[in-house]
C-alpha cells in the first residue's frame, strides 16, 4: 500500500473476516488506535467473547481502561512486552519509537494538542473513498520507479498464490520441453552434428541439443555481419532502440518459458531466474533510452566560437564479438548484444558452451523484435575455436567479454599481436570480493547478507562474497549464527520454490570446488555447511560451506562457488586489512557492515573496488541504478548498465562547419554518412 489509510482499511477488513468466524478462529487484535478499537467492538456486536485485544506494555493503558473490566464493556486485553538482552531489545525499541513517532501514527497525534479529536477519529474507509487516486501520487508503483524515461521490469510475487500458482504450473510444463540451439546466420539456423545438453540438477535428464560451429560457419558469420554493418549503422537510433524495447516486452511475455530454460540449463532457482530475466529486460530498455540520447543522426551539439558549429557524432565501429558467460546466460548475453546493436555495430554472439540454449532463445527474440537478420550471428563454439578463428580476425572491430581473468588476458594478448587497428576490449572478470563487519554492526543483518552474498546462485556470481572479515568482539556470535542459518537452507532441484540453492554448472566447476574444500579441510577450520540431501546425487551439487582462515593471502585465486572464508580482526588491524585486500589485484565488489560513518567512509574510499555496498548484500546490482564493473584484475570498464557503457562500443566523429563560409546559415545541416 502507498497510503497509511489503505493499510488501516486492510486491517479492519481482516479483523472483520476473523471476527465473523470465531467458531474456528480466536482473533487477537493488537492496536493502540481508538478508532480501530471502536470499529472492532462494533464488528463483534453483542458477543464480547471469543477474541481479545492486545497492547504493548507502557502504551494505551488509559485507552484500554475504558473497555476492560467496566460494565457493560468487559473485553479482555493482553499486555505484551519484549523480553531479552539489551543487545536484542535495542533494535526493537528503536523501531517502535520510529513507528510511534511518525506524524501519521495515532499515538503520536494523541500527544499533539493542536490536532482535534475529530480529525484523529476519521474513518480510513471514508478517506480512501474520497480520493481521486488510490495510489499515493508521490510514491511510485514498481513499474513507474524510473518515471517517464523507461518502464521497470516485471517480477513475480511468489507469495501471492493467485499469481504464482499459474506461473509455476507454466514453468513446470515448459521444463519438460526439449530446446535446440545451432549456428544462426542470416536469421536462419544451420544443421549439423548435435550434442545433447544435460540438466545440471540431474545429469540423467536431457533438455535439448546444440550444434556447435565449424570453421566454415565462423567464416560465413564474419562475412555476413561485416557486409551488413554499413546498413545497420545507418539505421536510425530510434529504430534500433524500438527493437530493444520490443525484445524487452517479448522477454516479459515469455517469462515462464525463459525461467524454465534458466532452471534446467543453468541450474538457477526460481527467484534467480526471475531476477535474471528482469536484468535482461532492464538492459534492453536502459540502452534504448541511452541510445536515443546519444546516437541520433545529427549528433550532439558542442559549444564553439561565433560563426562555427560543432557536432560530436557517435556511430558503430563494425563487427563486435560478444563473449558471454554461463553464470548469467541471459542477462549478460543480452546486455552485451543490446549495447553493441544499439551503438550501431553488427554482432557475433558467442555464448558459453554450457548455456547455448538460452542464447538461442534470446537471439530468436531479437530477430522477432525487428533486428536485421544480418546484424547478428549466433556462433555456439568452443573457446579453442573462438581463439583460433574469431578473435584474431581483422574484421572484428571490438570484443566484449565476461568471464575469467585468465581468459581475458589471453584475449588481450591475441588482440595485441594480431596487427591491424587497435580495437577496444571491454572485459568484466572475477573478484576476490571481501566484506568487513565491525562490532557496531547488527549480527543478524551480517549473517543474512553474508549468506545471500556468498551462497545465493550457488556462489556463482562474479560479485559474490568470498572473504568475510568480522571484528573479534562479535566473531563468535556471527559464526555461531551463520552455522545455524546454514542448516536451514535447502539444497535441491531448483524447479521447486522451496529450493534455496541449486547445482553448480558442471563437473569441471564441481571438481575445482571439491579440491579447494579438501585443501581448506586441512588448512582451515570448517564452521558451517549446508546439509546435502540424498536426492541430489544425480546432479552436480556442492554444499555451501564456510571456513575460518587466518589471512586472505591463503587464497591463491578466486574460487567460483559457494565457499565463504571468514577472518577475525581487531580494530587496529584495519589498515593492514585494506592493504591485504587491495594487494590481491582484484577490484570488483566490496561490502561494509558498520554503524560508524567514519569507518564506512574510510573503507569505501581506501578499498579499490568498482562497487561498494554498505549495510546490505553485495549482489543484485540494478541496471541504471548500480552500474556494475571493476578494475585491475576485475575488468577494464566502463560499467555495464551505466551511462558510459554505450560509448565504448562507438566510434566518435567531430564535424566542424564554418557557418560564415557556408553563407552565414547557422542552422545545423544533416550530413549523410557518405558526405
Amino acid at each position: 500500500f502507498t497510503r497509511k489509510q489503505s493499510t488501516d482499511v486492510c486491517y479492519l477488513a481482516c479483523a472483520q473476516k476473523l471476527l465473523a468466524r470465531r467458531d474456528v478462529f480466536y482473533p487477537m487484535l493488537a492496536t493502540h488506535n481508538a478508532f480501530t478499537i471502536s470499529s472492532v467492538i462494533e464488528m463483534a456486536g453483542s458477543n464480547q467473547s471469543g477474541f481479545e485485544f492486545q497492547r504493548l506494555h507502557g502504551m494505551g493503558a488509559e485507552l484500554y481502561n475504558q473497555i476492560t473490566g467496566t460494565e457493560p464493556m468487559t473485553y479482555p486485553c493482553r499486555i505484551y512486552a519484549p523480553v531479552g538482552s539489551h543487545q536484542d531489545l535495542l533494535p526493537y525499541l528503536v523501531r517502535r519509537l520510529l513507528e510511534n513517532g511518525a506524524n501519521s501514527n495515532f499515538v503520536s497525534q494523541l500527544q499533539n494538542e493542536k490536532i482535534p479529536v475529530e480529525k484523529m477519529l476519521v474513518s480510513p474507509i471514508d478517506t480512501i473513498r474520497s480520493l481521486g487516486s488510490k495510489p499515493h501520487p508521490k510514491i511510485s508503483l514498481p513499474i513507474n520507479l524510473f518515471g517517464v524515461e523507461r518502464k521497470n521490469s516485471q517480477g513475480i510475487e511468489f507469495a501471492n498464490s493467485d499469481i504464482s500458482t499459474s506461473f509455476l504450473n507454466d514453468v513446470a510444463r515448459f521444463a519438460q520441453k526439449q530446446f535446440k540451439a545451432s549456428v544462426t546466420i542470416h536469421g536462419k539456423t544451420r544443421t549439423g552434428t548435435a550434442t545433447p545438453v544435460f540438466d545440471p540438477s540431474d545429469r540423467r535428464r536431457t533438455i535439448g541439443d546444440v550444434v556447435y560451429a565449424t570453421e566454415q560457419d565462423i567464416k560465413d558469420a564474419l562475412t555476413s555481419t561485416a557486409a551488413a554493418f554499413r546498413a545497420w549503422k545507418k539505421t536510425s537510433a530510434d529504430t534500433r532502440a524500438a527493437c530493444l524495447e520490443k525484445c524487452a516486452d517479448l522477454m516479459e511475455q515469455n517469462m515462464a518459458e525463459l525461467s524454465a530454460l534458466c532452471i534446467r540449463e543453468a541450474g538457477k532457482t526460481l527467484p534467480d531466474s526471475i531476477a535474471e530475466i528482469r536484468e535482461a529486460v532492464d538492459f534492453c530498455r536502459y540502452y534504448a533510452v541511452e541510445g536515443r540520447k546519444h546516437f541520433n543522426h545529427d549528433g550532439m551539439v558542442l559549444p564553439g566560437p561565433t560563426g562555427e558549429s560543432n557536432r560530436l557524432i557517435l556511430e558503430g565501429r563494425g563487427v563486435f564479438l560478444c563473449i558471454s558467460p554461463w553464470n548469467f546466460p541471459l542477462a549478460i548475453f543480452m546486455g552485451q548484444v543490446a549495447a553493441a546493436l544499439m551503438a550501431g555495430n553488427t554482432v557475433i554472439a558467442k555464448p558459453a558452451e554450457q548455456t547455448c540454449l538460452i542464447a538461442q532463445y534470446a537471439v530468436d527474440l531479437l530477430l522477432k523484435s525487428g533486428v536485421a537478420p544480418d546484424a547478428i550471428a549466433l556462433i555456439p563454439a568452443t573457446g579453442e575455436m573462438t581463439g583460433k578463428h574469431l578473435t584474431p580476425d581483422l574484421r572484428i572491430a571490438g570484443v566484449c567479454f565476461t568471464g575469467s581473468t585468465e581468459v581475458a588476458n589471453i584475449i588481450n594478448r591475441t588482440l595485441a599481436s594480431r596487427g591491424g587497428a587497435i580495437i577496444p576490449l571491454i572485459a568484466e572478470t572475477g573478484g576476490q570480493n571481501a566484506m568487513i563487519a565491525d562490532s557496531s554492526a547488527l549480527p543478524e543483518q551480517i549473517v543474512d547478507d553474508a549468506i545471500t552474498s556468498a551462497f545465493r546462485s550457488a556462489g556463482q556470481r562474479c560479485s559474490a562474497l568470498r572473504v568475510l572479515y568480522v571484528q573479534d568482539g562479535i566473531a563468535d556470535k556471527v559464526i555461531h549464527m551463520l552455522s545455524g542459518a546454514s542448516q536451514l537452507l535447502t539444497l535441491a532441484d531448483p524447479i521447486h520454490l522451496s529450493t534455496d540453492i541449486g547445482p553448480v554448472i558442471d563437473e569441471a566447476a564441481l571438481k575445482i570446488l571439491q579440491d579447494h574444500a579438501a585443501r581448506m579441510d586441512k588448512e582451515a577450520k570448517k564452521v558451517a555447511e549446508v546439509p546435502t540431501p540424498s536426492q541430489t546425487h544425480n546432479g552436480v551439487f556442492f554444499a555451501p560451506r564456510a571456513y575460518e582462515i587466518q589471512s586472505i593471502k591463503q587464497l591463491e585465486r578466486e574460487v567460483f562457488g559457494p565457499i565463504l572464508h571468514i577472518i577475525r580482526f581487531k580494530a587496529e588491524d584495519l589498515p593492514a586489512i585494506i592493504d591485504d585486500i587491495n594487494s590481491t589485484g582484484y577490484g570488483l565488489t566490496f561490502g561494509v557492515h558498520t554503524r560508524i560513518d567514519h569507518t564506512s567512509e574510510t573503507l569505501c574510499r581506501e578499498i579499490t573496488a568498482g562497487n561498494c555496498y554498505l549495510n546490505r548484500s553485495m549482489i543484485g546490482a540494478v541496471v541504471g541504478v548500480q552500474p556494475f564493473g571493476g578494475a585491475g584484475l576485475s575488468g577494464t570498464g566502463p560499467k555495464a548498465g551505466g551511462p558510459y557503457y554505450l560509448h565504448r562500443f562507438a566510434a566518435e566523429r567531430t564535424v566542424t562547419i564554418n557557418t560564415t563560409a557556408s553563407g552565414g546559415n547557422t542552422t545545423l545541416v544533416s550530413l549523410d554518412d557518405d558526405a
